[in-house]
């Protein structure tokens, strides 16, 4: 027999959830209030060896990163592939890149909050960590860009001794109004949405006699005890922080885009920048909250939290806004084409094809970096997601995950393809040059990815990655001596 809506299974002995009208196996389970915190909780305890094993090879990934910093400022920045021409190579990559990655969180937290989205209670947790996590990995870029991370506070701006604030004059100085005021706002929702859960831990912790994680959780949950009035202005709070996180959203990506769009450089002055990095931020923070949560669902075994329906509700956002960058791929060459200018049809003909002329890799023209970048964004952005439009890959958990593997790479490359290209083909012919990155270059890349997925690897054993309360909310309340219940 068919699962309809609300389906009672006695040998399951829970209710039955078919969210997808027709289609078997999109079923999420409603459990009891105390399943819930053991789940969640069982998340916290001592882990699997194979945790360790893949914190150490992140670690590996960090101390690569580590090593390559120190030889690049030991030997100094020529030591990389930057040099004239191009003075934005992977290092502006990776900050353009990580920014895009950290704006999926706040859109699932605030934005899918605000329109009431019911799949997002089992993932925005995760999301927003990473948010906070991707937002601290790209602020590392620009100072290992300048060559002399030691010399950073010269980004900041504050006033000389004659009260003239000289660093306004550098524009990229709003990259760091907006990437500092986004972390602000990202923390701060971050921490205001694990309060109730920090009071679940501190009660557990005290009632296991653990003084030491009771000492740590108690001021993380602000003195809460769950009374109406608290839960009054905790959801108040809630609501005003994801109305001032939306815009966000939006703003801080497309201030990042207006560095490149602000110029006259042949590529870069396009108006369609700004809704052209908010789609890509979008489209790869997705992919990116899949890349992390699949592998955290098979292995702590969360499939009655983050199920298919979820899954698959990410997938439709994911498709969405891959529509969206590929029409934006293409009206980058037709303003390109209808421009009339040489310079940016030149551009535009180098990214896909090369030099301006019939190339070989067996003959004397050599391939150019642009050139794989170009078409690796192509492929993984436009032609990956594709399989996604059919409900049975959706429906398969490591098929999403390597189309949302595919698309973080895509993404990557996408922003070199921007970063790099424009630069080595600028209007004089005369001052053309070639960029090839180094290792040590792509030893800071690689160290940028071990940075990140170290930090949310701690914090999936450190802090409950769904939010228990949220939870609960979606489930059936508490029935007076009903089997279970607490």
């Amino acid at each position: 027999m068919a699962l309809t809506t609300f389906d009672y299974d006695p040998e399951a002995g829970k209710i039955i959830v078919d969210d997808h009208k027709g289609h078997p196996g999109i079923k999420a389970t409603t459990l009891s209030y105390s399943q819930i915190n053991d789940d969640m909780l069982e998340m916290l305890e001592k882990p699997h060896p194979s945790y360790f094993l893949l914190l150490t090879g992140f670690l590996l990934a960090l101390l690569l990163g580590v090593i390559s910093l120190a030889i690049q400022v030991d030997v100094g920045i020529g030591f990389s592939g930057i040099s004239h021409p191009i003075a934005w190579g992977f290092y502006i990559t990776n900050f353009v890149f990580w920014v895009g990655i950290g704006h999926a969180g706040t859109l699932i937290s605030a934005v899918f909050y605000l329109t009431r989205a019911p799949w997002r209670t089992a993932i925005y947790r995760s999301a927003e960590a990473m948010t906070v996590f991707a937002v601290m990995t790209a602020g590392l870029f620009p100072l290992l860009h300048t060559g002399r991370p030691w010399l950073a506070y010269w980004l900041i701006p504050y006033p000389n001794e004659r009260l003239l604030w000289v660093n306004f004059k550098s524009p990229l100085l709003w990259d760091v109004f907006a990437v500092t005021t986004y972390m602000s706002v990202s923390i701060m929702f971050f921490m205001l949405g694990l309060i109730p859960d920090m009071a679940i831990l501190r009660d557990e912790a005290i009632r296991k006699g653990q003084k030491l994680k009771a000492l740590i959780y108690a001021p993380m949950a602000l003195a809460w005890r769950g009374t109406n009035h608290q839960w009054l202005h905790y959801m108040r709070g809630y609501l005003i922080y994801a109305a001032i996180a939306t815009p966000l959203v939006f703003s801080v990506h497309s201030i990042v885009s207006w560095d490149f769009a602000m110029s006259s450089v042949p590529g870069w002055h396009t108006t369609i920048f700004a809704p052209y990095f908010v789609a890509g931020a979008i489209f790869s923070g997705l992919a990116m909250v899949m890349t992390v949560l699949i592998p955290i669902r098979t292995v702590f075994g969360l499939e009655d939290y983050i199920t298919t329906h979820v899954i698959q509700s990410v997938c439709r956002v994911i498709l969405f806004t891959s529509v969206v960058v590929g029409y934006a791929y293409a009206t980058e060459f037709f303003i390109a084409w209808y421009s009339g200018s040489p310079y940016e049809r030149a551009i535009f003909y180098f990214r896909p094809f090369g030099e301006m002329a019939s190339w070989s890799l067996i003959g004397d023209q050599k391939i150019s970096f642009p050139l794989i970048a170009f078409w690796l964004m192509v492929f993984c952005n436009i032609f990956a997601p594709i399989p996604l439009w059919r409900w049975k890959v959706r429906n398969n958990p490591f098929a999403v995950w390597i189309i949302c593997a595919l698309i973080n790479v895509g993404m990557w490359f996408e922003r070199f393809n921007i970063v790099g290209s424009s630069l080595q083909r600028e209007y004089n012919p005369h001052s053309w040059g070639e960029y090839w990155p180094t290792i040590v270059e792509g030893g800071i890349t690689v160290g940028s990815f071990g940075f990140f997925f170290t930090l949310f690897a701690i914090f999936v054993k450190t802090l409950p990655p769904m939010a228990i309360m949220e939870l609960k909310e979606a489930t059936n309340p508490p029935m007076k001596n009903s089997e279970g219940s607490h």
